[in-house]
């Protein structure tokens, strides 16, 4: 199984990041925490007392959040074509 998630996580980078071994880059960064959150919503939606779940939602949305606001800084241009992509902020 986890032969799986790597595979996915290496996707999630070729495609936002460039490389599948960039993984320290903003975007890929910013894509892989989004995948995440879909998949504990979609966990949290058939488990609403799920509360560490939950908590571990917050927490990874909160990194999300700062990782967008400093790629809004940085990089204007790269941050709207992300949030495009992934469908955030609507």
């Amino acid at each position: 199984m986890s032969h799986l998630i790597s595979e996915k996580k290496k996707e999630i980078f070729l495609t936002h990041a460039g490389s599948a071994t960039n993984t320290g880059s903003i975007e890929g960064q910013i894509a892989l925490l989004t995948a995440d959150i879909n998949h504990i919503s979609n966990h949290l939606r058939t488990n609403k007392k799920d509360f560490s779940s939950n908590r571990g939602l917050m927490k990874k949305v909160g990194r999300r959040k700062r990782l967008l606001q400093y790629l809004s800084r940085t990089n204007l241009a790269s941050y709207r074509a992300l949030i495009e992509k992934l469908g955030l902020r609507k």
